[in-house]
């Protein structure tokens, strides 16, 4: 059972990217499914989540605004369109998956399923 993201790359400040994490398997049917990023030396940092149905999403305070998670009805792939990039965007972007919901606060170690990240370079 995999995470694959897609989509990371160069791009200018002011830019947009948009991000695909697709499960390779239908054993995430109820999943939770979201993003983080990780800089060198700092911890991963939550940044969106969305719940099965796609009914609920989640932004952490630094992303809300420019940051829309999506996913089709109960489906396995879930999509991170970042628009108005800044230079402080540029990290390593994980896909998440859990059972349960996961926000700003949650552990990274009680995520049940990781990507194995995109990198994502924003030049000033």
């Amino acid at each position: 059972v995999q995470l694959v993201e897609s989509g990371g790359g160069l791009v200018q400040a002011g830019g947009s990217l948009r991000l695909s994490c697709t499960a390779s398997a239908r054993s995430f049917s109820g999943y939770v499914m979201g993003w983080f990023r990780q800089t060198p030396g700092k911890e991963r940092e939550f940044l969106a989540s969305i719940t099965w149905t796609g009914g609920r999403t989640y932004y952490a305070d630094s992303v809300k605004g420019r940051f829309s998670i999506s996913r089709e009805y109960a489906e396995t792939t879930v999509y991170l369109q970042m628009n108005n990039l800044e230079s402080e965007d540029t990290a390593v972007y994980y896909c998440a998956a859990d059972g349960s919901l996961f926000y700003s606060g949650s552990r990274v170690s009680d995520i049940d399923y990781w990507g194995r990240g995109t990198q994502v370079t924003v030049s000033s």
